[in-house]
């Protein structure tokens, strides 16, 4: 299962909790088995997505995403202006 890092759990916690955002919304992962994965914000999961919470923040991956990222672990930079870019390891990181 795709595991977050401490630096991924801060950014997505940031970007669901914004006002607009139902409680419940979480980082939705989707792509056609193989890099490059979309990523889009997502009220609730859709039907056959992987659920992961990891210390209040929600990631939902597509079922068609799922077995690729399995054993990867998610990361985020956050630069300057306060853009957040993420990134897959091939191997989970702490």
């Amino acid at each position: 299962m795709l595991t977050l890092t401490d630096n991924a759990v801060t950014a997505i916690r940031a970007l669901t909790s914004q006002p607009e955002q139902s409680p419940e919304t979480g980082l939705r992962i989707m792509g056609q088995g193989v890099p490059p994965f979309q990523l889009s914000l997502a009220e609730i999961p859709a039907e056959g997505d992987q659920v992961i919470e990891t210390n209040g923040a929600r990631v939902f991956v597509a079922g068609d995403a799922a077995e690729a990222l399995a054993d990867k672990a998610l990361d985020a930079e956050v630069d300057d202006q306060g853009g957040v870019a993420f990134s897959v390891s091939p191997h989970p990181v702490s």
